[in-house]
C-alpha cells in the first residue's frame, strides 16, 4: 500500500496565461504514514511536436512515403521543495509554487499535424521511486509588441460571369473594408462589405471566415528540410443578403477571434511552425462556373494577419 494517498495541483480554473506573465499554485500532498527522505517537486514544461507523411518520390510508379518530424522545447523549469528534518508526517501537506513565463513563447496550439502544449507536473518520490504524480495542461497566449501604424484596409475585386444556361454576361464586384489592421486574440473584427451585383440573378448569401494558415517545418528520414502548409477555419459568419439583379448591398459583420490563438509569425528562424491569417469573404456567383478571388487584406493578430476576399460559384437555381 502506497504511503501517498493523493497528490493534487491547485491552479485557477480555465485561465489563459500570457507569455511574460507568471503562474502561482499549490501542490497538495496527502500521506497515509510518515515518508522519509521524500523528494517533492513541480515542473513547468512547454514543447512542440509535428509529424506528417509525404510521398518520397511522386515521379515513381509505386507509392513510397517518408515521415517528416520536428520538435522543440520552449520552456523547462523545475522547483524542488525544501523538506524540514528530512521527513513528512502523515496527513495533508501544502506547498506553494510560482513560475514565470518568459516573453516570446508561442501560443497553445493543436492540429492534426502538430501541437504546442504547456503543462505543470507535480511529483512525489521516495528512494528514487515515483510514488505519485499529477499533470495539468495550461492555456498560454503568445504576445508580440507591435509598433506599426494601425491603418484602415480596403480591397476590391471584380469577376465577370458567363451564364451557361442563358448565354448572358454580367459581373460581381466585391469590396471589403477594415477600420484597422492590428487585432489581438479575443478581439472583434468589424468589417464592411459592399456587393455590387451586375448580373440578372440574385446573390443569396455571403460567408465570411477567418482562416489560419500554418507552415510546418520538419526533417525527413534522409535529414532533408521539408515544409508543409495547412489551412484551417478559426471562425465564420453566414450572412443572407438576397442582393437583387443590378443592385448594391452593404453587409456589416463582426467576427470574434478566440483565445488562445497563435500570433502571426514575424521571424522564421528556429521555429517549427509559423502562422498567418486570412479573412475570406465568399459570395456565390449564380449559374456560372467562374470563381472570384479578391486581393489580400493585411490586418494583424497580435502581430500581422493577411486577409483576402474570395467568391465561389453556385449551381443554377
Amino acid at each position: 500500500m502506497s504511503t501517498v494517498i493523493s497528490i493534487q495541483l491547485v491552479l485557477p480554473e480555465d485561465k489563459v496565461y500570457l507569455a511574460g506573465s507568471s503562474i502561482a499554485g499549490q501542490l497538495v500532498l496527502k500521506l497515509r504514514s510518515t515518508l522519509v527522505d521524500p523528494v517533492v517537486k513541480v515542473e513547468l514544461v512547454g514543447r512542440g511536436y509535428l509529424e506528417w507523411k509525404e510521398e518520397d518520390n511522386p515521379h515513381l510508379d509505386y507509392s513510397r512515403s517518408t515521415v517528416c518530424r520536428n520538435q522543440a522545447v520552449f520552456i523547462s523549469k523545475e522547483h524542488y521543495f525544501h523538506i524540514s528534518d528530512g521527513w513528512l508526517d502523515s496527513g495533508v501537506h501544502t506547498f506553494d509554487f510560482n513560475f514565470s513565463f518568459p516573453p516570446g513563447l508561442p501560443s497553445t496550439f493543436t492540429s492534426k499535424i502538430g501541437f504546442i502544449s504547456y503543462f505543470i507536473q507535480g511529483t512525489c518520490s521516495g528512494r528514487e521511486i515515483v510514488l505519485a504524480k499529477e499533470k495539468k495542461y495550461l492555456l498560454l497566449q503568445g504576445t508580440f509588441g507591435n509598433n506599426e501604424a494601425d491603418d484602415p484596409l480596403v480591397v476590391e475585386t471584380r469577376k465577370d460571369a458567363v451564364y451557361l444556361c442563358c448565354f448572358g454576361h454580367g459581373s460581381v464586384v466585391l469590396r471589403m473594408y477594415l477600420e484597422k489592421n492590428i487585432f489581438s486574440p479575443g478581439d472583434h473584427i468589424v468589417f464592411v462589405t459592399d456587393i455590387s451585383n451586375r448580373t440578372c440573378k440574385y446573390i443569396r448569401k455571403v460567408v465570411f471566415a477567418v482562416h489560419c494558415i500554418v507552415l510546418y517545418k520538419g526533417v525527413n528520414n534522409r535529414g532533408e528540410q521539408r515544409s508543409l502548409e495547412d489551412r484551417s477555419e478559426v471562425t465564420r459568419l453566414e450572412s443572407r443578403t438576397n442582393t437583387g439583379p443590378f443592385q448594391i448591398m452593404r453587409v456589416i459583420g463582426t467576427l470574434v477571434l478566440p483565445k488562445p490563438l497563435p500570433i502571426t509569425s514575424t521571424r522564421m528562424e528556429n521555429e517549427i511552425m509559423s502562422f498567418r491569417y486570412e479573412l475570406v469573404g465568399t459570395s456565390n456567383l449564380p449559374c456560372t462556373p467562374s470563381t472570384m478571388v479578391a486581393p489580400r487584406l493585411s490586418p494583424c493578430c497580435c502581430s500581422r494577419t493577411p486577409l483576402p476576399a474570395q467568391c465561389s460559384p453556385s449551381p443554377c437555381p
